[in-house]
């Protein structure tokens, strides 16, 4: 019995000593990574706000397009007729 309890503390022992080799290796090897490949932030992203003048603008070039394909379907001249509103679904 007492062969047993010292192989089961020489495997733990043994084995303990691998991971904490490994991990020390893996530190080292991520210390020189970061030495060698710095790290670039990425750019900030664009914000995706928009003005209440590009907003206006956005709306009326939208208007613009509506008017136009409703004259060509009802074969009108777009001077014809106004669109007065546009709603958002």
């Amino acid at each position: 019995m007492e062969t047993s309890f010292l192989a089961a503390v020489n495997v733990s022992i043994l084995a303990m000593a691998v991971i904490f080799t490994v991990l020390t290796v893996l530190i080292f090897t991520i210390q020189g990574l970061v030495k060698l490949i710095p790290y670039q932030a990425p750019p900030p992203a664009p914000s995706r706000r928009q003005t209440a003048s590009s907003a206006g603008d956005d709306q009326d070039n939208h208007a613009a397009v509506i008017t136009a394909v409703l004259a060509m379907h009802m074969g009108k001249s777009p001077n014809e007729f106004r669109i007065v509103n546009i709603s958002q679904r």
